[in-house]
């Protein structure tokens, strides 16, 4: 049973190609490439995915190369933390790390289950988003074992073998109960529910690993790595899928496919909607502007930087008010993190690598919104003109409804005033740039 992962992994070739984004450690850049192959996000179109993805919300990116070499859209993240003096070594290898990963995906792929996903390995993707949301935090001069939670996983899988070998040789239905009373009962793996009360620790597969204690897309992503290994050992001799929970409670279960009812279909993850259920959970957690659970993520750092219409909007708390209040008083104090009300550091990665993801044209919006918060307007502006465009061309126009309608007020609004911003005679970029918390 040793070398899983390596077993797993083997199958699908490994080495780091410069692909979409371009990662240098010299140079300190995470850019948008505007050569004909690399440049995937230079001017493109967005089409529904594959057929089998009748489910997802999300549009599939379909890029095409239109835009000049000379105007290259860069992530910021790292290159202001460095420009701070803080070492980003760790946290660039573990994008390029999360991007090896994820390059590899097809359009099948991405639609595929992740009880039977093998192109992309989905623990150790998510360990590369722990390992560098830890360097960021920590500034450690140690970067996250990744290889070592691997070994956890594989632990897990081979402890099971041991001690419900009896279970092989059961029913489909009897090996799932046993699987499940093992991670639920045996090894105390519990449900947080990260909506409510973002609890950090739940959010990171290494955490979830160590306390026991997770969200359902990182239970559901456990689950689906002992099933893959058991299926990898000839132990698994039918179609077993994993039952998602949308309610805030329930657990993750598995289930015989060929016995599946059509009320089933929804609660499928494939291996993109999971990578994009972990990526939206940090960005929910770590978003610096929280107002209520009706207004779009976006909604609020509009509404904190006045580019919403106050009179229409729902009555507020004081809690919401002097959230938005707090989150933009640190702003300009150069304060990107705070215990209640978000981190900057970590939404901005979640923003970036979502974008990396390729699933939805509105992350470049919020990206944008982020960037104007911290300053950086030039670039807001060009990724608010990216989104714009990419909607336009879209083939799945978006919903029309009050809060869409609210949306796109707020992003003509924040398009005017970067323009006026960037208008302005003798304007340039602040020397001094905004410091992180530590």
């Amino acid at each position: 049973f040793a070398h899983t992962h390596k077993e797993m992994t083997g199958l699908v070739a490994s080495p780091w190609v410069s692909g979409t984004f371009s990662f240098s450690s010299s140079s300190t850049t995470t850019a948008l490439s505007s050569s004909s192959e690399a440049s995937k996000f230079s001017k493109y179109k967005f089409s529904t995915s594959s057929p089998s993805s009748s489910s997802s919300h999300n549009c599939r990116v379909v890029c095409q190369s239109q835009f000049a070499a000379a105007n290259e859209l860069k992530f910021l993240l790292h290159d202001v933390l460095e420009s701070s003096g803080v070492d980003t070594t760790h946290a660039r290898a573990a994008r390029e790390g999360f991007f090896s990963q994820i390059k590899k995906f097809s359009d099948i792929e991405r639609q595929t289950s992740i009880s039977i996903n093998r192109g992309v390995d989905l623990g150790k993707t998510a360990l590369y988003i722990a390992a560098e949301d830890d360097s960021l935090i920590s500034h450690s001069s140690v970067p996250l074992p990744v290889d070592a939670f691997i070994e956890r996983l594989d632990d897990l899988s081979m402890d099971y073998c041991s001690q419900n070998s009896s279970s092989f040789r059961s029913s489909p239905e009897n090996l799932l109960q046993c699987l499940e009373r093992y991670l639920y009962v045996n090894k105390g793996f519990r449900r947080t529910n990260v909506r409510n009360q973002p609890e950090p620790r739940a959010l990171y597969l290494h955490s979830v690993l160590t306390h026991r204690s997770g969200s359902a897309s990182m239970l559901s992503l456990i689950y689906s790595e002992i099933l893959k290994v058991l299926r990898l050992w000839g132990l698994l001799n039918f179609d077993a899928e994993i039952f998602f929970p949308h309610d805030p409670h329930s657990l993750p279960r598995g289930y015989h496919k060929q016995k599946s009812k059509e009320s089933d279909q929804p609660h499928i993850m494939t291996s993109q909607s999971l990578l994009v259920e972990i990526l939206r959970n940090l960005k929910y957690a770590f978003w610096p502007f929280r107002l209520n659970h009706t207004r779009s993520l976006f909604l609020s750092a509009a509404h904190a930087a006045n580019c919403t219409d106050r009179s229409n909007s729902v009555e507020e708390s004081g809690f919401q008010l002097a959230s938005a209040k707090d989150a933009q008083h640190r702003l300009e104090r150069g304060v990107w993190t705070s215990v209640r009300f978000g981190d900057m550091r970590r939404a901005l990665s979640a923003c970036e690598r979502l974008i990396l993801l390729e699933t939805d044209f509105k992350e470049l919006r919020d990206y944008s919104v982020l960037l104007y918060h911290c300053g950086f307007y030039e670039e807001s502006l060009q990724y608010l003109k990216l989104y714009q465009d990419t909607k336009n061309a879209s083939i799945q126009k978006l919903s029309s409804d009050s809060y869409s309608d609210l949306e796109e007020d707020a992003v003509e609004k924040l398009m005017i005033r970067l323009n006026l911003i960037l208008m302005e005679e003798g304007w340039s970029r602040p020397s001094c740039v905004r410091k992180f918390s530590l």
